[in-house]
């Protein structure tokens, strides 16, 4: 069974002025944001690396250039293609933002850099339903979508189908929902799944 890394719900979120959108009042968190840029033109890779700071390459390891940017804090991993992805950004905004950066940084080294095609890939986020929850019961009666098996993970593996999304939920109330493009979809889900995990609340 693939079990999702979760090494970035560590991370201390950036706190958020928005709203609740949800029905439950509780707002997932955002914790990660993927996105993917094209720059249209082809890289020199290992110039990349030499010239810029906080890159690294390893074409044995790897087939791209890894780059840390501190504000906003995410890395992107620069592929001799021209495409390009980014990671760790706690907002779509910021991810846009760190995009055009990475890209800046490329042209001033030599670069035709031409930003296009962003696009996000993924939005992680995270809450706490703040009660327990029976997965056992959970996973018997929606085994079609559930993946439970404690023994190698200890959370259960929800797949929705609409919207697509997957939920990793814990015994604790904790839940994390990934695999979405578009904020809403993700109060959506968690709409959805709060609804379902209020009946195999623990007493």
């Amino acid at each position: 069974m693939d079990v999702p890394n979760l090494s970035y719900v560590r991370e201390k979120p950036t706190p958020t002025q928005e709203q609740p959108r949800t029905k439950s009042g509780i707002m997932p968190t955002l914790q990660n944001v993927v996105a993917t840029v094209n720059l249209n033109c082809k890289l020199d890779l290992k110039s990349i690396a030499l010239r810029a700071r906080n890159a690294e390459y390893n074409p044995k390891r790897f087939a791209a250039v890894i780059m840390r940017i501190r504000e906003p804090k995410t890395t992107a991993l620069i592929f001799a293609s021209g495409k390009m992805v980014i990671t760790g950004a706690k907002s779509e905004e910021s991810s846009k933002l760190a995009a055009q950066k990475y890209s800046r940084i490329i042209n001033k080294l030599g670069f035709n850099t031409r930003f296009a095609d962003f696009k996000i890939q993924n939005i992680v986020s995270s809450c706490d339903i703040n009660f327990n929850v029976r997965l056992e019961g959970l996973a018997f009666a929606h085994n079609a979508y559930c993946s439970y098996e404690p023994e190698l993970f200890p959370g259960l593996i929800y797949r929705m189908v609409d919207p697509k999304i997957v939920l990793l939920i814990f015994v604790s109330g904790k839940v994390v929902l990934t695999g979405a493009k578009l904020r809403d979809d993700i109060y959506k889900a968690f709409d959805n799944i709060y609804t379902v995990l209020r009946q195999y609340r623990k007493p």
